[in-house]
């Protein structure tokens, strides 16, 4: 697992200590178990002050659940604890379904982004690469963190292609894939040629230098001030979510982190690659998916907006169906692996 997913696990395992007093595991029992789940009730955000959401509840009883079942095996524990304890740890099925509920995944449309690139100041080199930044990413639909740690000779401007190799390059699961650009216009793409090419011809970066700098900062009339860009990479993608953050909100539009322009692509190519499943399955690889349903259940949803107009086309008739099925992105395979999943959930 990340890095980050084993310390909320860690983090949920120390909460369930603390609840029991630090007893050792080899006592455990049923009302430890049921203290465990009365104090998620109680707890409260220590953000917002508010009791904490279900689906936080829900991801720490699991969490503890799954160490306890593994813990049933372990040397000195098989004759205290057995691997049904683990049951007590999961949550009512009412909050289990609230929890892990579907809700509408924001994302930006095409033209917000739009508006964004096109709002950002492009004089000095910070500024010409937060505007580059952005770009690049609703041209590739790469991972801020991959973004983050990426080189230029990762990217091939020639074959419009990025270099997704995870040896150099944090990748989700560490998973090596290449992406090429999406065809969203010819001027996103110049911003990412013209900023490729101003590292590399006035500032005279090389092929391992950083695509996106992290900021120099030194002082300026006695204070620390950014003062232009380091031959580095970003350590985290803590940087891109400030820039973005930064950008839609001097766009006057609301804020959309980096990850939501996967999903903004997603919808677009349902729409883009409309009657040809295999120009489907090639925009749901670029974007790092082996399973096409992956890009239809996490990222292709359908916004309410657009459901709207697409029922009231139904309703007028303009949204018929061709009589040979053109319209259509579904292989029969996945046509059938859908329904099936579909009639699962009882639709």
């Amino acid at each position: 697992m990340a890095p980050k997913s084993v310390d909320q696990a860690l983090a949920a395992i120390a909460s369930f200590e603390a609840s029991t007093g630090w007893r050792d595991f080899a006592r455990f029992n049923i009302e430890q178990a049921r203290k465990f789940k009365r104090q998620l009730e109680e707890d409260l955000n220590p953000k917002t002050g508010r009791p904490l959401a279900k689906a936080t509840s829900y991801a720490r009883l699991k969490a503890v659940g799954r160490f306890i079942h593994w813990l049933a095996g372990q040397q000195g524990y098989k004759s205290k604890i057995s691997y049904s304890d683990a049951d007590y740890f999961n949550p009512s099925a009412n909050d289990a379904r609230i929890a892990t509920a579907t809700r509408e995944q924001r994302a930006p449309s095409m033209e917000q982004v739009r508006r964004v690139i096109a709002s950002m100041p492009a004089e000095s080199a910070i500024e010409k690469r937060d505007r580059a930044l952005i770009a690049f990413i609703f041209l590739t639909g790469a991972r801020d963190d991959a973004v983050a740690s990426l080189s230029l000779k990762h990217v091939d401007m020639e074959r419009r292609l990025l270099d997704q190799d995870a040896r150099t390059v944090r990748t989700k699961n560490r998973k090596s894939f290449p992406t090429w650009f999406f065809p969203i216009g010819d001027d996103i793409e110049a911003i990412v040629r013209d900023w490729k090419a101003y590292l590399e011809e006035q500032l005279l970066f090389g092929p391992d230098d950083p695509l996106f700098p992290k900021t120099k900062v030194g002082l300026e009339e006695g204070q620390f001030a950014p003062t232009g860009l380091e031959r580095a990479n970003w350590s985290n993608a803590d940087p891109i979510r400030r820039v973005f953050r930064e950008s839609f909100e001097t766009a006057s539009l609301p804020y959309f982190n980096p990850h939501s322009l996967r999903k903004t692509l997603a919808r677009f190519g349902m729409t883009k690659c409309k009657g040809d499943a295999e120009a489907f399955k090639a925009w749901s690889q670029n974007l790092g998916h082996d399973d096409v349903m992956t890009t239809f259940t996490s990222y292709g949803s359908v916004a309410r907006e657009r459901q709207e107009e697409i029922m009231e086309e139904l309703r007028k008739g303009a949204g018929e169906r061709a009589p040979d099925g053109r319209g259509d992105v579904l292989e029969p395979d996945l046509r059938a692996r859908l329904l099936a999943m579909l009639q699962g959930n009882g639709a």
